[in-house]
Order: C-alpha cells, then sequence, then structure tokens
C-alpha cells in the first residue's frame, strides 16, 4: 500500500472481528515502530502486548468508570465536543467492547530519558511526546498496510498505578497511550475528512497564505 494512502484511510478502527492476529504480524508491526526518531536516539520506548483474557478484562474494567466519567462531562455540557450523537454511540461502543479486542498494546516509555524543554512556558508540556508518538504513528500505519485497525486511546493513563502492577512495568516506566488491534468489522474509509490545508498551513507569518495549498481542500 502506498504510505500517502495509508495515511488517508488511517481511521479509528472502533468495531472489530474476534478473530485472531498472529504473533508473526503482531511483531512486524512492532518493528515498524522502532524506526521512528527519538530525542538524541535515546529510544525510551517499550511496548507490552496483551493477549492474555484475564488481563484485558481488567484493563477493559479500568477504562469504563474514566469513560463513563467523560460521556457524563459530555451529556451534561461540561465539555463542549461538537461531536454528533453517532460519533458518540460508536465510541461508546468501542469503550464497551474494549475487553473483545484480540490485541491490546500498552505503549510504556523510560519518563527520566524524556526532555520536557518547555515545562516553564506555562502551557501544557508537548515536547516529550516528540519521542514517544511518532513511534505509534509508525505502528498504527503499518498495521493499516496489513488491514488491521487500530485506535490510539490515552484515557488509561488516568489508571498508570494500576495498569503498571498488572503488567509488572518497571517504576521507572510510563505509560503513554495503550493501542487496540484487530481486525475490522467495517470496512476502512476511502478517505478521512480533515480541514483543508490552506486553514493550517502559512507562509512565514501565522494566518498568511502559502502558495499551493488550494488543491487540498
Amino acid at each position: 500500500m502506498d504510505v500517502l494512502e495509508a495515511m488517508q484511510t488511517l481511521n479509528a478502527c472502533r468495531h472489530y472481528t474476534t478473530a485472531a492476529v498472529s504473533d508473526e504480524l503482531v511483531a512486524k508491526i512492532l518493528n515498524s515502530a522502532r524506526w521512528a526518531a527519538t530525542g538524541s536516539n535515546n529510544q525510551p520506548v517499550s511496548y507490552v502486548v496483551v493477549r492474555d483474557v484475564s488481563k484485558r478484562r481488567t484493563i477493559h474494567d479500568l477504562y469504563q468508570p474514566i469513560w463513563d466519567m467523560v460521556m457524563k462531562r459530555y451529556s451534561s455540557g461540561e465539555i463542549k465536543s461538537g461531536f454528533d450523537s453517532k460519533f458518540l454511540d460508536n465510541v461508546d461502543h468501542f469503550a464497551r467492547h474494549l475487553c473483545d479486542v484480540p490485541v491490546l498494546i500498552v505503549v510504556c516509555a523510560r519518563w527520566q530519558e524524556l526532555t520536557a524543554l518547555d515545562a516553564n512556558l506555562g502551557r501544557t508540556v508537548l515536547t516529550p511526546g516528540s519521542s514517544i508518538y511518532p513511534a505509534v504513528q509508525n505502528m498504527m500505519l503499518a498495521a493499516r498496510n496489513e488491514g488491521l485497525g487500530t485506535v490510539l486511546t490515552t484515557l488509561l493513563v488516568l489508571a498508570e498505578n494500576e495498569i503498571k502492577k498488572l503488567l509488572d512495568i518497571p517504576d521507572d516506566v510510563a505509560t503513554a497511550a495503550v493501542i487496540t488491534l484487530g481486525w475490522p468489522a467495517k470496512p476502512f474509509p476511502k478517505k478521512l475528512k480533515r480541514k483543508p490545508l490552506a486553514t493550517t498551513a502559512f507562509l512565514d507569518s501565522y494566518g498568511a497564505a502559502l502558495p499551493g495549498v488550494d488543491q487540498y481542500a
């Protein structure tokens, strides 16, 4: 598959079959992740592949109260999402069936090797993720190339202590995300919906028109 096609059709797969994913495919996908760039080539990222049914159920049970809290905030209007009911129904389906996804991949990182260059700027810290999430994107693109669906969720970082105990993750390693991996129950989209490039890419000054972007609406 052409890499651009993979990017343009890599959706959040929230409906899965229960068909198994082979060890060979999981290893192939994780191998793609390790080629991602990291700060100073420290390569702080590691992965725990969770297949065990009871451990998947435990992760599911940890996820549910967090998701219920999020849904309550959506329904009360506390979070102004703009999401329609169909979208929220799909996300809720994903949450309710998390334990049925055949493979959960817990993304870990040695947090002491992550540099927070923007820690004192008075806003959300962004820079440490530059050594984590490129690997996640590589993994998800590799899965798409194999016809496998994925979702990136970060909600389970709120249950990090329980996840680390469940999976014997060392104290100096943090959890950054969980990736679901399985065969999609619905077709991949022909192309994702995204903002026109003209609204997000600028020349020399923020908001200034960048030539050549109008063809990418």
